[in-house]
């Protein structure tokens, strides 16, 4: 860990990661039936979840820079630090959509869908990894 970060980065961060899975696992978006049925357009659900999500965290991004010239737990300026949108993204997009539609599941549900005893939710955990560890040895 960096020096520079406050002593309680690490245990602020299992909070949020607490409090985003029971966040998860409340309102059913831990469920592949509940994503999967989104894709399908039989519950939409999942979006209200997602623009709530979006508006918490928009207002805090617009906000925090006013109050606040660094971020109190890592020091960092605040700055928007902008990508390129290029082929990779496009490609990366679609592979991740594939894969969002095939598990029901994206990354931080997966998780989550594990702590509410969705045990054969390991599949996709795993698929995870070795997709992940798959592009970086392509990459390197």
């Amino acid at each position: 860990m960096s020096e520079d970060r406050h002593p309680l980065f690490i245990p602020l961060i299992l909070v949020g990661g607490v409090i985003f899975g029971f966040g998860l696992g409340f309102s059913h978006m831990a469920r592949p039936e509940v994503v999967l049925d989104f894709l399908q357009f039989e519950d939409l659900g999942l979006p209200f979840v997602m623009f709530g999500a979006a508006i918490v965290s928009g207002i805090a991004f617009a906000v925090l820079p006013r109050l606040r010239d660094r971020a109190p737990l890592t020091g960092n300026r605040y700055e928007r630090r902008l990508k390129p949108f290029d082929r990779n993204v496009l490609i990366g997009g679609a592979i991740f959509g594939v894969g969002w539609g095939l598990s029901g599941i994206c990354p931080g549900a997966a998780y989550a869908s594990l702590g509410i005893g969705n045990v054969t939710i390991l599949w996709a955990l795993a698929g995870m990894f070795v997709g992940a560890y798959l592009q970086g040895y392509w990459r390197s």
